[in-house]
Order: structure tokens, then C-alpha cells, then sequence
């Protein structure tokens, strides 16, 4: 057996997994609040927690930020207390198994072409919709890495050089106008200047109102929610088109806590994916579907990974 771990802002999740069939045997949550030795600790309880006696043999960890093929976790605005700090050594030293630590985006992303949506297709992306956004390439069938182990990180990528700056410093990246936070900060936005009263009522304040408030306005056929949903599809569908237009990928997968929405998320970036893309009319049209293996994607990849390379 191996255990993956999905290490994010604010909680950490383990899962038991049989990398042959996928199949999850056990589970364990904790915080990922912390230092370095803190969070080592807290996940070296979780593995213990999932222990089966002689049957461990590895752990994977996908974390969010840029992981060295040595393990350290270069940077994460997500997890400033941890740049720089060597997560894979330490964890390997304190449950006495090899790890292997990557991007969790890139773990999701092959837990997904091997058990989830992106099974069949050798060229997709996964783009993952939470506090930030996550995504990990499948190109020519293989998990795309780059050369320092860096690939996937869309989120960061500048779609308005004038644009607003981010909690990196950078002004205007495609995570700022299309993650799930700016879906809430989108519609408080538009509850301060009367244009989303119903997101206010269900609040009981502009400040707050998050992407929850947007989404059950929507459900209940409220103009403004649908608004404001419709433009928010756009951004999503904007940085799309760009990953289409540099990889060429066939199939976008997308996961991430806002899938909770369901197919109007998925049919509203769909819609606007063929007025962004260069020479739509001319391709293929892509294959927009969501992520089928939820909260347990980027554990599962990781675990996954931990197995190929063990």
C-alpha cells in the first residue's frame, strides 16, 4: 500500500491507497497550519494513523507551490512559512518509508487521466477552481513536469498586465479574475454597490458574501447571481483558451471545490471558450468535462506518483 497526502492552505488530507486498482483503504485530515517541523509532524501522525502492519511502502505528498525534485518546497504564497524548507527529507526521515513530494495540481491531474475524467485522452489539462488555481498537463500521454519539476502553475500566469495585484505581488494573473476566491470577492463587489441584493440578504452584509452566496443565488434564479456567474465563466474560459492555444489539448478537465456547481459551471465555460479561442471554427471543438474523483484527487495522484517511482 501507499499513502498520498494533499497538503493545502489550511488542511492536509491522507489517503490508504492501492495503486493498483486506485482503491482508497483508509483516511486522515488534519491542519496544515504551521512551520516546517509542524506540518512534518502533523502528516507523520496522519501516516502512522493509516499504518497496516508491514504493508506501507511509500508516501507521496502533493503540496501547493514549486517542489524541487529534491523535495523542498521553494515557494507558495499559500504556505509562506514553509518556503524554502525541505519537506520530502524530513517527512522521509520521520516515517522511515521514501517519500516523494510534488505539485498537488499535478498529482490531481494524474490521478485523473488514470482514474477520473481525463481517462482516454493523451492531450488535457486539468484546471482546478479553490482558493487559487491549480493545473497540471497530460501531454503525448505523459504527465507534463518541466525541467525543475515547476510545470502546471496557470494560475499565475498574467492575463492583464494593468490588472490588480495579487497576493504574489504580480498584478493581474488569471487566479485574481477566475479562482473561487475572486467568484466571492466578485459578487461582495457587486453587494456593496447594489448590484447583487439577493447575495446581500443571504449574507446579512456586503463583506460577507462568498462564492457559496453567488452559487445558491444562481440555483435560485437570481438575475444578478447569473450575471455575475456568466462573467466570472468568461475569465475561467479566457484562461483557457490560452492553455488551448499553447499545448493544443483536446479535453479540459475541471476540478476544484466551485465543481460543486456542477454542469452551469461547465456549460458557462464551454459557452465562452469558442468566442476566446484562436480559430475556433477552424478546430476541433474541446471537450470541456468536470473533474469525476473530487476532494480525493490530489492525494490519490500522489499517492500514485510515490508508486511509479518506488
Amino acid at each position: 500500500m501507499i499513502v498520498g497526502v494533499d497538503v493545502g492552505g489550511t488542511n492536509a488530507r491522507a489517503l490508504l491507497v492501492d495503486p493498483a486498482t486506485g482503491g482508497v483503504l483508509g483516511r486522515r485530515r488534519s491542519s496544515s497550519a504551521g512551520d516546517g517541523p509542524a506540518l512534518v509532524h502533523g502528516v507523520a501522525r496522519m501516516v502512522e494513523g493509516l499504518w497496516v502492519e508491514g504493508t506501507v511502502e511509500a508516501v507521496g505528498l502533493g503540496i501547493a507551490g514549486l517542489v524541487d525534485r529534491a523535495g523542498t518546497l521553494c515557494y507558495s504564497p499559500n504556505l509562506p512559512d514553509l518556503t524554502g524548507f525541505p519537506i520530502g527529507p524530513e517527512l522521509e526521515e520521520a516515517v522511515g518509508v521514501p517519500v516523494t513530494v510534488g505539485n498537488d495540481a499535478s498529482a490531481a491531474t494524474l490521478a485523473e487521466a488514470r482514474l477520473g475524467a481525463g481517462r482516454g485522452s493523451d492531450h488535457f489539462g486539468l484546471v482546478t477552481l479553490g482558493t487559487g488555481i491549480g493545473a497540471g498537463f497530460v501531454v503525448d500521454g505523459r504527465l507534463l513536469e518541466g525541467a525543475h519539476g515547476f510545470a502546471g502553475e496557470a494560475g499565475h500566469m498574467v492575463v492583464d498586465a494593468h490588472g490588480p495585484a495579487h497576493i504574489t505581488g504580480h498584478q493581474g494573473p488569471w487566479e485574481y479574475f477566475a479562482s473561487g476566491s475572486a467568484l466571492g470577492r466578485i459578487g461582495r463587489e457587486a453587494a456593496a454597490t447594489g448590484g447583487f441584493d439577493r447575495g446581500l440578504g443571504l449574507a446579512g452584509s456586503a463583506d460577507g458574501v462568498t462564492s457559496h452566496h453567488v452559487a445558491t443565488a444562481l440555483t435560485e434564479g437570481d438575475a444578478d447571481a447569473a450575471s455575475i456567474f456568466d462573467g466570472f465563466c468568461r475569465e475561467v474560459a479566457r484562461g483557457v483558451a490560452n492553455l488551448v492555444v499553447i499545448l493544443d489539448l483536446e479535453r479540459v478537465v475541471v476540478g476544484g471545490g466551485l465543481t460543486d456547481m456542477g454542469e452551469p459551471l461547465r456549460s458557462g465555460i464551454d459557452q465562452h471558450l469558442g468566442d476566446l479561442l484562436l480559430g475556433a471554427e477552424h478546430r476541433l471543438a474541446v471537450d470541456v468535462r468536470l473533474a469525476e474523483l473530487g476532494d480525493d484527487a490530489g492525494a490519490l495522484g500522489a499517492a500514485l506518483i510515490a508508486a511509479d517511482r518506488n
